[in-house]
């Protein structure tokens, strides 16, 4: 009642109150560790980290979770495949992250001397190339056909990113990286050509010399280094990004890509089951490509896709009959996200398209939305009519390949 009269300790009662009004809807353990170039996601509390393509990231829900694998289905030629094993590779270095590199054909050490140099002053060189390109695009739309209203304000895909944002940054194609940033970092090549004498008979072996090589190489970095949460608590943590170039090409000692019946068709999928085992207790995020239009054994691409947390597959128009299809002369093949990951969740990030479309411009590589042409007003010619009528019904029918086989939807 002294309290009451006098007053003298409701100030400090209001202080503890806000205080622990503060501190009420903050977890037990504590923030999530700080670690170079992650940021957790806001819907399964994951640490995430950038592919390297920021319009990617946000195709994949925020980018890739710590603790996952990432599979590229390569193009027919390999070269787009490529610049997303860069890309991921490059960004490992902005941010700082040490690096795992392995490669059936190319030196580690020359696949680093290849990476796209980072655009410092993104937001000036991308606003500018958006700009140009509003345009030239306004100026084609006049001349060639008139757009109907919906068609005008559909955001693109891309740069939906800040351009000095943390996380998520982009590379000029047409420089390569300086040296002084890649000496920055802690990387490890593992090459197919080297230590020959290591490799025991294959026939003593479950998986080929190549695969048992690569997956020893990979646990002793991860527990050498202090990957896996053994390391001391003093230390500062990285990241390990982990990039496997072709893996499943005849150089690896497999004949998937040879034959419809290998000699063992679980060769591929016993690695990367005891691959996930690794990424799962270290903090680590691994990139493979792998040559899916090679496998002739459809089982086993199927078993590699369940295999894998993220799956991204590459169409490249080079060669085929959209090359030449006046419906996709902007772009340069499409992409296709055929798995995403469900992580502590019950259901996975539905993007808000998977009708993506890529191109390579003179400096960077571009992941758009793909639209739909308007609809073509009675200038146009019947036969401009009839080419773009047969690519614009297979464009309408992805609503139909998304019910997995069924012949209709089912509510």
């Amino acid at each position: 009642m002294a309290a009451l009269e006098t007053g003298e300790m409701l100030p400090r009662r209001s202080e503890e109150g806000a205080a622990a009004a503060a501190t009420s809807f903050q977890r037990r353990g504590g923030r999530l560790a700080s670690l170079p170039g992650t940021r957790p996601s806001a819907r399964h509390g994951q640490l995430l980290l950038s592919s390297g393509l920021p319009s990617l990231d946000a195709g994949l829900g925020g980018g890739m979770a710590v603790g996952t694998l990432l599979l590229i289905e390569e193009d027919v030629y390999g070269v787009y495949a490529n610049l997303f094993f860069k890309h991921f590779l490059a960004e490992g270095v902005i941010c700082g992250q040490n690096l795992f590199v392995a490669s059936d054909k190319e030196d580690p050490a020359d696949i680093l001397k290849d990476l796209p140099s980072p655009l410092l002053n993104t937001s000036v060189n991308v606003m500018e190339e958006l700009a140009a390109r509003a345009v030239t695009s306004k100026q084609e739309s006049q001349e060639s056909m008139r757009i109907a209203w919906r068609y005008q304000n559909i955001p693109k895909l891309e740069v939906t990113q800040t351009a000095f944002s943390k996380f998520g940054h982009y590379f000029d194609l047409s420089k390569t990286m300086s040296p002084e940033l890649i000496q920055n970092i802690t990387w490890n090549g593992f090459s197919l050509f080297e230590e020959t004498n290591f490799c025991p008979d294959e026939k003593s072996c479950e998986m080929p010399c190549g695969y048992t090589r690569l997956l020893h190489s990979i646990q002793k970095v991860i527990y050498q280094r202090g990957y896996d949460g053994s390391g001391p608590q003093k230390k500062e943590r990285n990241i390990l990004r982990i990039g496997i170039q072709s893996l499943g090409s005849v150089l690896w000692g497999d004949d998937i890509c040879c034959t419809e019946n290998p000699q063992s068709i679980n060769r591929l999928t016993k690695f990367l089951y005891a691959l996930r085992g690794l990424l799962r207790t270290s903090l680590s995020a691994c990139m493979i490509t792998v040559p899916a239009h090679l496998i002739q054994n459809k089982a086993i691409m199927e078993r590699v896709i369940n295999l894998s947390d993220t799956v991204v597959g590459l169409e490249s128009f080079i060669g085929s009959e959209r090359e030449t299809n006046p419906l996709y002369k902007d772009y340069h093949g499409l992409i296709h996200i055929h798995r995403i990951p469900q992580l502590n969740s019950l259901i996975c990030d539905v993007p808000d398209t998977k009708d993506l479309a890529f191109r390579l411009k003179r400096k960077l590589f571009v992941i758009e939305r793909l639209h739909l042409p308007p609809d073509l007003s009675d200038t146009v010619s019947r036969t401009s009519k009839q080419d773009l009528a047969e690519p614009t019904k297979l464009l309408s029918s992805g609503c139909r390949a998304m019910a997995i086989g069924k012949e209709h939807l089912d509510f």
